[in-house]
């Protein structure tokens, strides 16, 4: 392994070409119907909420959806906004510290803010806090990460010495800020019928008794369900072309850090619509 320090290009980077245009999308007849419980999901009166899927480092996404989400409220403005962001601020994409600069230093002004963590923010804080698993971090978008902190890697760690290195060159470059930012993101988020997290749910388990495991990681299992959760899950983590809408679940990722269109579920009284860049 190779790496080395240097001063990172913190900059918004210039807008990458899009696979999709700017859009409201209103949702179609289909998930307008009941719940799993046979009622019309919704969350609390006077409140709205929205919703973001994983961002991965594309920094210049964020900011425009953010600039959708101001329009958005200015235009029908509600007693009280949330923004739910559902983790994986970082990997893959050139900007993991802007975007997590943009949400400590530069939050949506007078909107409540969600945190969730995704599996990749877990690899970060578990690499800062102990130096471990750094070899499948790297091979799940670490080096971008690492990069936009200033620390550019050209290989996986040959050495325990060469990993000590890494560890130690990466605490040095995580802001104070940055790691209480991740210490803090919780694991789920609860609006009226609709339950926020990363990854999904493991049927048969409890609301209260997942485990943090299969909040941010798990797939197959959630996706293929049909089962009544108790709660509709929005959640990310597995990328898709478009939105997909389920009765009991509802996917936000469209892969922004590749395809250009980062997603955002809009939800007021039992309505739902999406925002998109």
């Amino acid at each position: 392994m190779e790496y080395a320090a240097k001063r990172p290009d913190r900059s918004l980077p210039p807008a990458h070409p899009v696979c999709c245009e700017l859009v409201v999308m209103m949702i179609d007849e289909q998930s307008r119907e009941s719940g799993p419980a046979g009622v019309r999901p919704r969350v609390p009166a006077g409140r709205r909420i929205y919703a973001l899927g994983d961002i991965h480092g594309r920094a210049d996404l964020l900011q425009r959806m953010h600039q959708l989400i101001r329009d958005d409220a200015t235009d029908h403005a509600p007693d009280r906004a949330v923004v739910v962001y559902l983790g994986d601020y970082v990997d893959r994409g050139p900007q993991s510290f802007v975007v997590v600069d943009m949400l400590i230093n530069d939050p949506l002004a007078g909107f409540e803010t969600v945190c969730l963590k995704g599996n990749h923010d877990d690899f970060l804080l578990r690499f800062a806090a102990t130096g471990e698993h750094a070899e499948v971090w790297l091979m799940n978008g670490a080096q971008a990460t690492l990069a936009s902190y200033g620390v550019d890697v050209y290989g996986p760690p040959s050495s325990a010495v060469e990993m000590g290195y890494l560890w130690a060159d990466f605490r040095a470059a995580l802001p104070d800020d940055h790691q209480q930012f991740f210490q803090g993101l919780r694991l789920s988020h609860r609006e009226g019928d609709y339950l926020f997290v990363h990854a999904g749910i493991r049927p048969g388990v409890a609301l209260s008794l997942q485990t943090p495991f299969d909040l941010m990681w798990i797939r197959e299992e959630f996706l293929n369900s049909d089962e009544d959760f108790g709660a509709v899950v929005v959640h990310g983590h597995t990328p898709l072309p478009e939105p997909e809408i389920k009765l009991n679940r509802i996917s936000i990722d469209t892969c922004a850090y590749t395809s250009g269109c980062l997603t955002c579920l809009v939800l007021e009284g039992g309505e739902r619509r999406f925002l998109s860049t």
